[in-house]
C-alpha cells in the first residue's frame, strides 16, 4: 500500500496529538502514526502548570479539563534523616499552582479533536528516506505500507526514530531512576489532599492524593548498575521500594505503596538530552523536525516534560500555519523556513528547562552533609525553587486564525 500525505507525525503521545490538533486549527490535516494498538497511557498523572494551560487554551481543549481537577498550592517536604517538615509553596510569582491531570484524560481530550482517520495505530516506521534536501520523505512501515509526505514531525519519545535520522545524539542516563504507581483504597484513604514529599540521601519520593480513593506516588533515586538490573516484575519492584528504598520513610508512605495497583507500576531510568547536544545538534533538516521528548527529554523534577511538549505543538503549529496561510498551500521551501523559525524559538527555551530540571533534581536528592542540607532546606527551597518553577510563567502564544478571506482554496 502506498499513501500520500501532506504532513506525517510519528507518535501519538502528548506532543504528537497536540501538534496534530494545532495543525487542524490552522486548516491542515496531519496523519499521526502510532506503533501501539491504542493510545498509550504510561504515567498515571501529569502536573500541568499555567504554561501548559495557556497552550491547551490555544489548542481549544483547556475547557475540557480545568473543571475536573484541583489546583495544588503547596507541598510538605519531610527530611527523613531529621524528621523536620517544611512547607513549600507551589505558587509562582504570577500564577496559581499546578493542576494534576490524568494523562489518559489529556490524550483522549486531544484525540477527540481529530477526525477518526487521523491516527493510524499499529504503524511502526522502519525507514525514512529523503527524496531531496528539503523533502518530500518516504516513510516505510513495518507492515509494508509506504507513505510519502511533504513534512515529517517526530513526536516519538525519548528513543526517537526521527531524532536518530536527524543525527541528534542519544539521550544520556541522568544517574537516577524512577518508580511510579497509583495506589487504590476502595474504602477511602482518609489522608486529605495534601501533596507530600520525602527526601533522604540520594532519594526523593512523594505522594499526591487525586481523590478520596486514589493516590499517585513516585520514588526517584540515584541508581547504580545493580539497581538498574532490578527485576521488572511489578511485585518485586514494589517489595524493593518498601523494604529497601523507603525503609526509613514514615509508615504512611509504605502503606500507600502496598496499596499500589500493580498494573500502573513502572520503573525506568531517567534520561535527558545533554543541553549542548540540543544547542548544537540538528533539530531539523529541511521539512523534518522533532517535538516533545523526541527533541528535549528531561528529568521530571520541574514537571515540564508534558508542559513543554504542549508548548512545542502550539509554536510549531503557528509557524507552519502562517506559512500555509501566506502561500495558500504547503510550499516545501517556505515550510522549511517555518520549521527553522520553530527551532530557533524552542531551542533555548527547552535547553533552560532541561538544565533547570536536572539541577532541581540534584539539589533535592543530594547528600546528607550539613552544607547540602543548608543549601537544600534554606537556599534551594527558600529562594531558588520558586524561581525555577517560575519557568511556568511563560506564554507560548496563539495559533493564527483562519477566516473566509485567508482560508486556502
Amino acid at each position: 500500500m502506498v499513501l500520500e500525505e501532506e504532513i506525517v507525525i510519528v507518535g501519538a503521545g502528548i506532543a504528537g496529538l497536540a501538534t496534530a490538533v494545532a495543525l487542524k486549527r490552522v486548516g491542515i490535516r496531519a496523519l499521526v502514526l502510532e506503533k501501539s494498538d491504542g493510545l498509550r497511557a504510561t504515567g498515571a498523572i501529569l502536573f500541568l502548570v499555567p504554561n501548559a494551560w495557556l497552550a491547551l487554551d490555544a489548542l481549544g481543549v483547556a475547557h475540557k479539563l480545568t473543571p475536573r481537577y484541583a489546583v495544588r498550592k503547596k507541598k510538605y517536604v519531610t527530611n527523613v534523616a531529621t524528621g523536620t517538615v517544611q512547607e513549600v509553596s507551589l505558587v509562582g510569582i504570577n500564577r496559581d499552582g499546578p493542576i494534576t491531570v490524568y494523562r489518559k484524560a489529556l490524550l483522549e481530550s486531544l484525540a477527540e479533536e481529530l477526525p477518526s482517520n487521523s491516527i493510524r495505530f499499529s504503524s511502526k516506521p522502519i525507514s525514512i528516506e529523503a527524496q531531496a534536501q528539503e523533502g518530500p520523505y518516504t516513510v516505510r512501515l513495518e507492515d509494508g505500507t509506504v507513505i510519502t509526505t511533504k513534512v515529517l514531525i517526530g513526536c516519538d519519545g525519548v528513543h526517537s526514530f526521527v531524532a536518530r535520522k536527524l543525527g541528534l545524539a542519544e539521550p544520556v542516563n541522568s544517574g537516577r531512576s524512577a518508580v511510579r504507581g497509583m495506589a487504590v483504597f476502595p474504602e477511602g484513604h482518609g489522608m486529605g489532599d495534601e501533596v507530600q514529599q520525602f527526601v533522604d540521601v540520594g532519594i526523593r519520593a512523594g505522594m499526591v492524593p487525586l481523590n478520596d480513593k486514589e493516590i499517585y506516588w513516585f520514588l526517584t533515586f540515584k541508581s547504580t548498575p545493580k539497581d538498574e538490573a532490578m527485576a521488572r516484575d511489578p511485585e518485586q519492584i514494589q517489595k524493593q521500594v518498601i523494604e529497601n528504598f523507603a525503609k526509613d520513610f514514615p509508615p504512611i508512605y509504605a502503606e500507600v505503596v502496598r496499596h499500589c495497583d500493580l498494573s500502573t507500576l513502572t520503573w525506568a531510568p531517567l534520561l535527558m538530552r545533554l543541553p549542548w547536544h540540543l544547542i548544537f545538534g540538528n533539530v531539523s533538516k529541511g521539512t523534518m523536525t522533532v517535538a516533545g521528548d523526541a527533541m528535549h527529554p528531561m528529568t521530571p523534577d520541574l514537571g515540564q516534560g508534558g508542559c513543554s511538549a504542549l508548548e512545542d505543538a502550539v509554536v510549531l503549529g503557528r509557524h507552519i500555519g502562517n506559512s500555509f496561510i501566506d502561500n495558500g498551500r504547503l510550499v516545501r521551501g517556505a515550510v522549511a523556513g517555518a520549521i527553522e523559525g520553530y527551532v530557533k524559538e524552542r531551542r533555548w527555551r527547552t535547553t533552560r528547562l532541561i538544565t533547570g530540571s536536572y539541577l532541581s533534581g540534584l539539589a533535592q536528592s543530594g547528600g546528607d552533609g550539613w552544607l547540602m542540607k543548608l543549601f537544600r532546606d534554606v537556599i534551594f527551597y527558600g529562594f531558588i525553587f520558586k524561581r525555577l518553577v517560575g519557568v511556568a510563567d511563560y506564554d507560548c502564544g496563539k495559533l493564527p486564525l483562519l477566516n473566509e478571506q485567508n482560508k486556502p482554496q
